[in-house]
């Protein structure tokens, strides 16, 4: 523990047992996959979105759904094609030819976990409406407007293959979401797990180990995990070095990198490494802590210049090498 740094509180403590004892019980139906249970609830915690990558059948909407069930949170899925309309998505007014009225059908939005399955799929005013409800957690029908739910938590999904017909999310959408995580095949071992637990003739069952209450006082316990100042500058030297890498001994990712990170990265990494310590345990946060949540903060707020796409790099070779370039505190 670092000079200066308490212990978490008694109440804090128990916040991160009961989160450890829900990844515990997802982990029943859920094989693998640990750094996407951690990052969804990383998003619960700093009370953000979630922008997930990785090709159909990868357990994506079934670990959504029963973390759902552990947290006794109301989750729904809407897949997005390219006919839907933002009412179908926030809901619409309903004439009542009866007595001449107007009544609101509230829509799908209004829950506690979102999965917008292929968000990319949809037009942009089906995005724009769900980024608008993210941003401002409510939404307007009729000339009313009505709040969403607490916690609330939109995860949104991409194929990466299959891009023909899409709507890519633009750049400005794509910083509103606080991580974006990758979802890889699992290994070999996970497999056959898989395939032994779905020929198993009683699958599991998942219990509820937590309430709405308890990821509320988590999310407020967090805010005992210190960010020490050494912690807050190697952020703010991290960020920046996506925008002007020359200026810390990197010129070669100068030409490659057209746009850097936005300030909305140094919030992103700041909120998930807190929240990553948290979920350790931690009453502080650690340079390892930044360097676990840098990826998935900066992969989606960096642009790519033609040449590295030429040249066949990705965002991700770009962190790796400010992350060995900017010293560690």
């Amino acid at each position: 523990m670092p000079p200066g740094a308490s212990a978490l509180s008694p109440a804090a403590t128990l916040a991160a047992d009961t989160l450890a004892r829900v990844r515990a019980e997802v982990h029943r139906i859920i094989v693998g996959q640990e750094r996407l249970i951690d990052r969804l609830l990383i998003g619960l915690l700093c009370n953000s979105h979630i922008l997930v990558e990785g090709v159909p059948g990868l357990a994506k909407s079934l670990t959504v759904s029963t973390l759902a069930r552990a947290l006794d949170l109301h989750a729904v899925r809407i897949q997005f094609t390219p006919d839907l309309l933002p009412a179908d998505l926030i809901g619409t007014e309903i004439f009542n030819a009866r007595d001449g009225t107007f009544s609101i059908r509230r829509g799908p939005i209004f829950a506690n976990f979102v999965l917008a399955d292929e968000i990319n799929r949809a037009p942009a005013k089906v995005q724009s409406a769900l980024l608008e409800a993210m941003q401002e957690r409510q939404v307007s029908i009729g000339g009313q407007t009505f709040p969403l739910e607490d916690p609330f938590l939109v995860i949104a999904t991409q194929n990466p293959i299959e891009q023909e017909g899409t709507y890519p999310l633009p750049e400005a959408q794509l910083d509103r979401f606080l991580l974006k995580i990758r979802v890889d095949y699992p290994s070999r071992a996970e497999e056959r797990q898989v395939l032994e637990m779905s020929l198993a003739p009683q699958p599991p069952r998942i219990g509820v180990v937590a309430s709405r209450q308890a990821i509320l006082d988590a999310r407020a316990a967090v805010h005992e995990v210190t960010l020490d100042e050494t912690i807050r500058d190697y952020i703010t030297q991290l960020v920046a070095a996506t925008r002007n890498p020359a200026s810390y001994r990197l010129p070669d990712l100068q030409p490659l990198i057209a746009f850097g990170a936005s300030p909305r990265a140094s919030i992103a990494i700041a909120l998930a490494a807190r929240a990553h310590a948290f979920l350790a345990g931690r009453s502080y946060t650690t340079p390892d802590d930044i360097k676990a949540v840098a990826h998935e903060a900066l992969r989606h707020r960096i642009i790519l210049t033609y040449e590295a796409e030429a040249r066949e790099l990705t965002t991700d070779n770009l962190i790796d090498r400010i992350l060995e370039g900017v010293d560690v505190p």
